[in-house]
C-alpha cells in the first residue's frame, strides 16, 4: 500500500463531511514573504484556519527570494508532510521541485499566484483571475476620466511574478481603443511601500514635477500608499491632482480613500487557505480531484462605498 494509500484511508477514518478536516494533519506552507498589508492578512488567515481545522502548519517565510522557497519545499518533501501550500514569488522555474513533491506523493496547492508549470504537477490553485482585476482597475479609470486625456504613470509588482503580468495586462486590455489614456512611464515597485514612494519620486521628477500625471496605477495597494506619501511631499493632492487605482484592499488604502487621497481598489481576498483546505480534505477523503483553478471573488471599492467602515471591518478581521 502507497503512502498516498494510506494517507486517504486514514483520512476517510477522521473525516466525517467533504469539507472535514482530519486531526494531526501536518501541512506546509511557503509565503513569498511579508512585503505588504495583503500579504501578511493572508499569512494570519491561513494560520486562523489551519487552527480552526486541526491542521498542524509548518510556516517557512521566502523572503521574496524563489530560491529559499524552493529550499522550504524540499525540506517539507523531507519531512513527509501530509500537503504544501506555494505562493510562488515568481511564475518560472518550478518544475524540478513540483516534480520532487509529485514522486513523494504530496499534493501541492498554489495561492494567489499561477506557475508556469504543467498542471500535473500540483494539485489545484487558488486565487482571484488576476487578469480580470487589472481589467476593472482600467474601467474604472476609463470611466471616471470620460474621455479626457489622461497620463499614466504605473507601479508594477515583481519583475516575472504572475500577478505583474496578469495585472498588467489587464489594465492595458481595459484601455485598449481608448486614445485618451496613455501609459507613459512604467516601473516595478517590488509589491512594498519603500519601493512604490522611491519610484514615484521618480516619476514626478520626469513628469513636470507631477503636473503632467493625470493618474497612478499600481499593482497592489502598498505601493500606492507609498505613492501617495511621494505625490503629497512633492505639494500635490492624491486622489485629486493624480488619481489612484491599484489592487488588493487592504485596510490602509481605505484609510486613504475616507481622507480623498485614493479613489479606488479591487479587492483581492487573503483568505486563499479556506478553499485549499476544502480541497485537501476532499482529495484526503476519497480521492475527490479539484478544479484546476479554484476563483476567488474580485470587487471594486471607491470612495462612495464607506471606506472608513470597510477599513474598521477589515482591520477587526486580522489584516
Amino acid at each position: 500500500m502507497t503512502r498516498k494509500t494510506l494517507m486517504m484511508t486514514a483520512a476517510a477514518l477522521a473525516v466525517s463531511t467533504g469539507a472535514a478536516m482530519a486531526e494531526g494533519e501536518v501541512v506546509g506552507f511557503s509565503q513569498i514573504g511579508s512585503e505588504s498589508g495583503w500579504r501578511a492578512a493572508e499569512t494570519t488567515l491561513t494560520r486562523q484556519q489551519a487552527e480552526e481545522r486541526g491542521i498542524q502548519l509548518q510556516f517557512s517565510d521566502a523572503q521574496q527570494r524563489q530560491e529559499n522557497q524552493i529550499a522550504a519545499i524540499r525540506s517539507f518533501i523531507a519531512q513527509g508532510v501530509d500537503a504544501i501550500l506555494l505562493a510562488p514569488v515568481v511564475a518560472t522555474g518550478w518544475d524540478s521541485v513540483l516534480q520532487e513533491a509529485q514522486e513523494a506523493e504530496i499534493p501541492v496547492v498554489l495561492l494567489d499566484r499561477q506557475v508556469d508549470s504543467a498542471d500535473d504537477l500540483y494539485l489545484t490553485a487558488v486565487g482571484s483571475d488576476l487578469v480580470h482585476e487589472g481589467e476593472v482597475a482600467g474601467q474604472w479609470l476609463v470611466d471616471e476620466v470620460a474621455g479626457e486625456e489622461c497620463r499614466v504613470v504605473e507601479l508594477q509588482g515583481t519583475t516575472g511574478s504572475s500577478p505583474a503580468i496578469d495585472r498588467k495586462t489587464g489594465f492595458e486590455n481595459a484601455i485598449e481603443g481608448h486614445d485618451n489614456i496613455e501609459i507613459v512611464r512604467s516601473q516595478t515597485g517590488d509589491f512594498t511601500r519603500a519601493q512604490g514612494k522611491e519610484v514615484m519620486e521618480s516619476f514626478l521628477q520626469a513628469e513636470n514635477g507631477g503636473q503632467d500625471i493625470c493618474a497612478l496605477y499600481a499593482h497592489n495597494d502598498d505601493m500606492a500608499v507609498g505613492a501617495i506619501q511621494a505625490i503629497k511631499e512633492a505639494g500635490l493632492k492624491p486622489g485629486e491632482d493624480i488619481l489612484i487605482v491599484s489592487i488588493d484592499a487592504v485596510p490602509d488604502i481605505f484609510q486613504a480613500m475616507a481622507a480623498g487621497e485614493a479613489n479606488a481598489t479591487v479587492e483581492l481576498t487573503p483568505n486563499m487557505a479556506g478553499p485549499a483546505f476544502d480541497a485537501l480534505a476532499a482529495y484526503w477523503a476519497d480521492g475527490t480531484m479539484p478544479e484546476k483553478f479554484i476563483q476567488t471573488e474580485s470587487k471594486l471599492y471607491t470612495q462612495a462605498d464607506d471606506p472608513q467602515g470597510e477599513y474598521d471591518r477589515r482591520k477587526d478581521l486580522g489584516y
